[in-house]
């Protein structure tokens, strides 16, 4: 074995073997394009946010500008446009714009054409490991909707009354990474895909995750997004809840974990509650 040879075996050799990063790369660790995300941010995003669903934001300031923090939100809808219009709102009405990191469930991959798309335009897997890398190693802002699949399949009659938020995880993973926790309250979304019906034959023949009866038809893939009714959007960020003065270790505590989800759920349902009770329209807010 040659001296070249065996230089290039060790790991400051193997390193060198390595091809450069590119200058012009725009694709990220978490495999989010810049290139799509953007062209996604300026067409789709920007058409829904200020024309379609004529968002209005209250309490966006709670969002911390610096750090990282958890941002859990209410969910409902077929094919659900709450966390593009949650990411878009913070882009465009906080003081210091960031980019948010949408938690998606590995049921998303039952969606053709979604679960390729889903990285490029910013979304990251809900795994603790993946959060905690967001949250305490590279101080980014997560959005994750605790009630995951019960919330996007919810009928259009069990409309606004919040499911079980899990087993308490998103709270253990903001204790671990030591960070705030952001509850968000929208409404809009139950009445922009409402669901009115599930048909469990279509759900096994399509092998789907779910097979709703929905006027915007979401079974048709991207052609539903020309397909969301025009419901007048409104997003309220809460206070932060702090997790960094709860204690050593406080995840340890499952008791403590379940007593601060259910806290942030009520606080959630009753903002709500307040929000339909000064609605005066679904459509014109």
């Amino acid at each position: 074995m040659t001296d070249e040879t065996a230089a290039a075996l060790t790991p400051a050799g193997r390193r060198d073997l390595l091809p450069a990063i590119e200058p012009e790369r725009t694709l990220d660790d978490w495999g989010c394009s810049e290139r799509i995300e953007g062209l996604f941010d300026q067409t789709v995003y920007e058409f829904y946010y200020r024309i379609w669903f004529r968002c209005e934001v209250e309490g966006v300031e709670n969002v911390p500008s610096t750090g990282g923090a958890l941002l859990v939100s209410n969910h409902a809808g077929a094919l659900p446009p709450d966390a593009a219009m949650i990411t878009k709102a913070i882009k465009e009405e906080h003081p210091h714009p960031r980019l948010v990191r949408p938690l998606v469930e590995h049921f998303f991959k039952g969606y053709p054409g979604f679960s390729m798309l889903a990285p490029k335009i910013g979304a990251v897997p809900a795994h603790p490991a993946n959060v905690h890398r967001l949250l305490a190693d590279e101080g980014q802002l997560a959005l994750v909707f605790p009630e995951g699949r019960k919330g996007s399949e919810k009928l259009f009659k069990d409309r606004y009354r919040l499911r079980r938020f899990g087993r308490g995880g998103f709270v253990e993973s903001a204790m671990r990474a030591a960070v705030p926790i952001v509850p968000i309250a929208l409404v809009g979304a139950e009445e922009a895909q409402p669901i009115f019906a599930h048909v469990g034959v279509f759900q096994k023949l399509t092998r789907l995750i779910y097979f709703p009866i929905t006027p915007t038809f979401p079974w048709l893939g991207p052609l539903a997004l020309a397909g969301y009714l025009p419901a007048k959007f409104k997003i309220r960020f809460l206070e932060p809840v702090r997790t960094d003065d709860m204690g050593a270790a406080p995840w340890e505590d499952e008791g403590l974990v379940q007593e601060v989800a259910q806290e942030i759920r009520a606080r959630i349902q009753e903002e709500l509650i307040d929000m339909l009770g000064r609605r005066r329209s679904v459509w014109l807010g």
